[in-house]
């Protein structure tokens, strides 16, 4: 049965993890090379680069901290399947809000709706995150407090990156990229 339990959580990291490679690969699809052969024709995609690297970087924090996570995970409950399914969902909807800042050029609606994917995805990841680590009998109070601290120290700046969104995008995409500083090192369980 200990191996039966093992292999139900190992199953959902590993459709979790292909998930994650396909949006990565939607992503990069989304990418369009200029139609000129000079290095100046590149110039004016760098609102492409700069979100395409964000939201690279965005999936990379959410596969490691999820990975990290998966090891706390024991059996998956039907809870736990679920919000991971629905975390899923709204990072699959991160190449089309990715897409749509960057041929606007981080105008200020499509900064909100990213920030607010933002701030959505965050909130399924703080409910997977309190799922996992509620069930995790081995792990210290210390970790767990300093995990959930700190998601939603995140979550706060994701919600104000939404709003400041509203009258400065690119203020509002500078504290998108802050949040992800706190998420690059899982803490739970060190």
């Amino acid at each position: 049965m200990g191996g039966e339990k093992k292999a139900t959580a190992e199953r959902l990291a590993a459709y979790s993890d292909a998930v994650f490679a396909v949006i990565v690969t939607i992503m990069v699809l989304e990418l369009e090379a200029p139609d000129r052969p000079s290095f100046s024709a590149l110039v004016p995609l760098w609102p492409t680069a700069i979100s395409y690297a964000v939201s690279y970087l965005f999936i990379a924090v959410i596969w490691i901290n999820h990975h990290h996570l998966m090891r706390f995970a024991g059996e998956p409950t039907l809870g736990l399947i679920w919000t991971n399914f629905i975390h899923l969902f709204l990072v699959s909807l991160l190449p089309f809000a990715t897409s749509w800042i960057a041929r606007t050029g981080l105008a200020s609606a499509p900064m909100v709706f990213y920030a607010g994917l933002f701030v959505c995805i965050d909130i399924a990841y703080n409910v997977f995150e309190y799922r996992v680590l509620a069930r995790a009998d081995h792990l210290a109070e210390r970790p767990r407090r300093i995990a959930r601290r700190r998601s939603l120290a995140v979550l706060a700046i994701f919600v104000s990156a939404a709003c400041v969104a509203t009258v400065a995008p690119r203020v509002g995409f500078g504290l998108i990229c802050g949040g992800l500083i706190l998420h690059l090192r899982p803490e739970a369980g060190r």
